[in-house]
């Protein structure tokens, strides 16, 4: 039985899978296991002894393969890689994957491009599925953002974050956490690459109740004033390589540099999911200059999935009583 508030046994295939308080959460046991991590680079009780998680990558990774991989080692448990080679519904039915690994480890991490997968493998497996990345979602890093800027301003409540690019699945993500979370979340794209309406509406009611704000415009000079963080990703995502051509003139007016960083003020800072195409959607000089969240925001992917997997599927949490800050 899980006691009050208890994340045991639940799926992650969507950020708005979790309420505010629940993410609230999740953002306490990141506290913790960070700070004890930064400060001794080893968690002196790991939490997660004798669990195992099984990471289903369908598409390449690094920052989510060695987040998760390193995560559970860091908290006293394994994880188990299965690469492409193992492809969901080719060579082996995602029903039957998620039946046979619901018997073997404790927690399913799947990065593949239709969402439909993550979906089906959560109604078959009794145990969590975490959504990696798929087309339409990447909860994991809206986690990790969040979590980055909230140490960074004083209340997400009306904070102002202008994403400028594709509206995509990390935009989506983005969107749902940040409307949550009562904050204003603005994305400037080229006309034929906005995002899912089913996304906008269902950011737009979380925003009517928490207060938060939803902007779309085409200009990257309007949509980053006043803005505390002005977001990118890649033009070309995987899976899109043959419109990187098409891709590259339709937003070649959209690159984070140090004159859209001064638009939006001398306190906005730039943040980046990575991989970076440097010259393309952010120069370098943004990149690795003093106004740049983007290797924080990374690191922050280990702390935030530590803390998901500890509350999905740990005995205990780790700084559960402290709070969210938000």
């Amino acid at each position: 039985m899980t006691g009050p508030g208890s994340l045991r046994g639940r799926d992650l295939l969507s950020v708005a899978d979790l309420s505010a308080a629940e993410v609230g959460r999740v953002f306490a046991t990141a506290d913790g296991l960070k700070a004890e991590f930064r400060a001794t680079r080893r968690h002196a009780n790991p939490p997660l002894a004798g669990r195992t998680l099984a990471m289903l990558f369908q598409k390449p990774s690094l920052r989510t393969r060695v987040t998760f991989e390193a995560g559970m080692a860091q908290l006293g448990g394994a994880a188990i890689y299965l690469p492409e080679d193992a492809v969901m519904g080719a060579r082996e039915a995602v029903r039957d994957i998620a039946r046979n690994l619901e018997r073997f480890v404790d927690a399913i991490v799947a990065r593949t491009g239709p969402h439909e997968v993550v979906l089906e493998l959560a109604a078959q497996a009794s145990i969590p599925v975490i959504n990696g990345l798929t087309l339409r979602e990447h909860p994991c890093q809206a986690l990790a953002d969040v979590f980055t800027i909230r140490e960074h301003v004083r209340a997400l409540q009306g904070t102002v974050v202008a994403f400028i690019g594709d509206g995509n699945n990390v935009y989506h993500s983005l969107a749902l956490l940040g409307a949550a979370f009562g904050m204003e979340v603005r994305l400037a794209h080229p006309p034929g690459y906005a995002p899912n309406s089913g996304i906008v509406s269902r950011a737009q009611s979380l925003a009517d109740a928490t207060g938060g704000r939803l902007v779309f415009g085409r200009d990257p000079l309007e949509i980053v004033r006043g803005a505390s963080i002005v977001y990118t990703d890649a033009w070309t995502s995987m899976g899109q390589e043959v419109q990187t051509e098409e891709r590259r003139d339709a937003f070649a007016g959209y690159r984070v540099d140090d004159a859209l960083l001064d638009a939006a003020g001398p306190a906005a800072r730039a943040m980046h999911c990575l991989p970076a195409h440097r010259g393309e959607e952010i120069t370098s000089a943004v990149m690795d200059g003093e106004r740049s969240l983007i290797f924080e925001q990374s690191e922050n992917r280990l702390h935030v999935q530590k803390a998901l997997l500890v509350e999905l599927i740990g005995a205990s949490t780790v700084g559960a009583d402290q709070g969210s800050g938000s």
